[in-house]
């Protein structure tokens, strides 16, 4: 169609014609942004004041790069004003995205300054006995013109979005690295503005597989911060995601029935610039423990942090605690210490170590008589209770297996 417009359409427009064209240049620029002040609600407010001059002053600029082609008849050859006038609407399209208008607005804008600038230009060509076929060819250009304005328009506007997009995600990115890597205060609150990031008041730390992740964080506040393994630095499996959730402890139920059926480790609420700690402890968790079908909590689990804060003591302390039981098999050694672990917890009350463990009252009495004869009176002595408490775990541990008597065996 280009080809078709610079070589079909030529205009034989008389130097007094183009003259008066160009004498009304700027009346019609002003007309232009008037008009589209009051047809185009989203400029109503852009274009008034500085803001608004030097917009008329880039009509009038645009409307008179079309003068030049209607003179020269270059129309829309390559290079030259044309070259310019694209330049220039391409970049109008970019500023227009960066101000976070649509391109419906920037087209209708376009029409708007169309239709004006041809009825001001074709009333000029009238009055000045133009042939009527002269004067359609007239407003094809113009209409052909600005379709092509329109068009570099829309490409800067969505490459805008693009770039913008790209650029926004790798700040996120980098707050969640230095989120994570537990950066100062003020080092965070400038990568937040930087990645224009509304920071929240507190921040809490979920770890799940990738596979769940878009799905969860769909369901979550839209400044949740999401990281994939390669962006935490921190030894977390390949097909794990960390989300970073904004002001959950609001409804920390809420958060834990979005994750209902999805595995995941649920940190503790921080400051959102502390959030760094949450991570630490969800990542500790997860180590520990086998991820099922739903989310674990880290708040449900401090008992079992604090005891597993470092290993190689708690299995000395349990290979001294349980050395009475040494010289038993593995399964009978486990069977006692799962008593032992009940009877400490419930405080000996036999009947409730009995329901725990599914046994008969008298099998626990037996089992206490056999405990008794190789701890002696260390199960009086407060100290080595505690000590007994520790070594055996809380209920669902590691504590009791088989395969934690067979090494100490």
């Amino acid at each position: 169609m280009a080809d078709d417009l610079g070589t079909s359409l030529r205009l034989e427009l008389s130097p007094s014609v183009v003259d008066g064209l160009r004498d009304q240049l700027p009346a019609v620029a002003e007309r232009t942004v008037a008009a589209i002040v009051a047809e185009v609600v989203e400029y109503a407010d852009p274009l008034r004041g500085e803001l608004g001059a030097n917009i008329a002053q880039a009509v009038e600029l645009a409307l008179g790069t079309f003068l030049r082609l209607v003179e020269t008849g270059a129309y829309f050859e390559p290079g030259g004003p044309l070259r310019a006038a694209l330049e220039g609407a391409y970049a109008l399209g970019r500023g227009e995205a960066r101000s976070g208008r649509t391109m419906d607005a920037l087209l209708a804008a376009y029409r708007v300054g169309a239709r004006v600038a041809w009825r001001d230009w074709g009333a000029v060509a009238v009055d000045d006995d133009v042939p009527p076929e002269v004067v359609v060819r007239f407003a094809e250009l113009v209409f052909a013109y600005i379709d092509r304005l329109s068009a570099a328009s829309v490409s800067g506007h969505t490459d805008e979005l693009a770039t913008s997009g790209r650029v926004r995600a790798q700040y996120l990115e980098r707050l969640g690295r230095a989120l994570l890597a537990g950066a100062d205060a003020e080092e965070l609150q400038d990568r937040a503005e930087r990645a224009d990031w509304p920071a929240p008041a507190t921040l809490t730390a979920v770890l799940l597989p990738s596979a769940h992740a878009g799905a969860v964080a769909s369901l979550l506040d839209r400044r949740t911060l999401v990281l994939s393994a390669d962006l935490t630095g921190a030894g977390v499996p390949e097909d794990i995601t960390t989300l970073l959730v904004p002001d959950a402890e609001v409804s920390r139920s809420a958060l834990l029935q979005a994750l209902r059926g999805r595995p995941s480790v649920v940190g503790p609420t921080r400051p959102w610039t502390a959030v760094a700690s949450s991570f630490r402890r969800a990542a500790k968790v997860l180590e520990l423990v086998d991820l099922g079908h739903e989310p674990v909590d880290t708040e449900t689990l401090l008992a079992a942090l604090v005891v597993g804060a470092d290993a190689e003591a708690v299995a000395d302390l349990r290979a001294r605690m349980l050395e009475p039981l040494a010289d038993l098999s593995a399964s009978t050694a486990a069977r006692l210490a799962e008593t032992l672990r009940s009877w400490l917890l419930h405080q000996g009350r036999r009947d409730d170590v009995a329901a725990e463990l599914f046994v008969h009252p008298q099998t626990v009495r037996y089992r206490m008589t056999q405990l008794r004869t190789r701890y002696g009176e260390r199960l009086n002595d407060p100290r080595e209770v505690f000590d007994l408490i520790v070594a055996l775990g809380p209920p669902g541990t590691a504590g009791t297996d088989t395969e934690l008597y067979q090494s100490v065996q």
